[in-house]
């Protein structure tokens, strides 16, 4: 094997890898930042006039939290990444909205980009570096025991 192919080989295990613990990085930190100050947390969401803001702000924790876990384990990470892809679009459009607002627009163009890069995960997978990849491998020398 070449050089060329072998670094050709280690980019396409590692840099999915690296991608899902960037994309999951603001996840988590957004998460532990409602986790810090749930009332204000709960606050906010009430103030942009969303329905029981408790119940929004448990389903964000739930969101971010387990869905950066996951996408840093890359377990059913086709999944996981469409539904925080939606996650980022639903918090551009209730809490990003005042795009005359230049910081607004910024956290809105954000999430947008964040959905983007989440929607790369559903079309290719998580990797070889991942939870999905150690499944399909079992189920794979499952099938072929058979």
């Amino acid at each position: 094997m070449n050089a060329t192919k072998t670094s050709s080989s280690a980019a396409t295990s590692v840099l999915p890898l690296v991608g899902r613990l960037l994309m999951a990085a603001i996840f988590l930190i957004s998460a532990f930042g409602k986790l810090a100050a749930p009332t204000g947390t709960i606050g906010y969401i009430a103030s942009v006039g969303l329905p029981a803001p408790t119940l929004a702000y448990a389903a964000a924790l739930v969101a971010e939290l387990g869905g950066g876990l996951l996408l840093v384990l890359g377990y059913r990470i086709r999944l996981v990444a469409a539904a925080l892809a939606v996650f980022s679009v639903v918090s551009a459009l209730f809490f990003h909205s005042a795009l005359a607002d230049q910081n607004q627009m910024f956290h809105f163009l954000k999430n947008i980009a964040m959905a983007g890069g989440l929607l790369q995960f559903v079309a290719f997978g998580a990797g070889s570096l991942s939870l999905d990849e150690r499944r399909q491998q079992a189920s794979s020398a499952l099938s072929l025991a058979r």
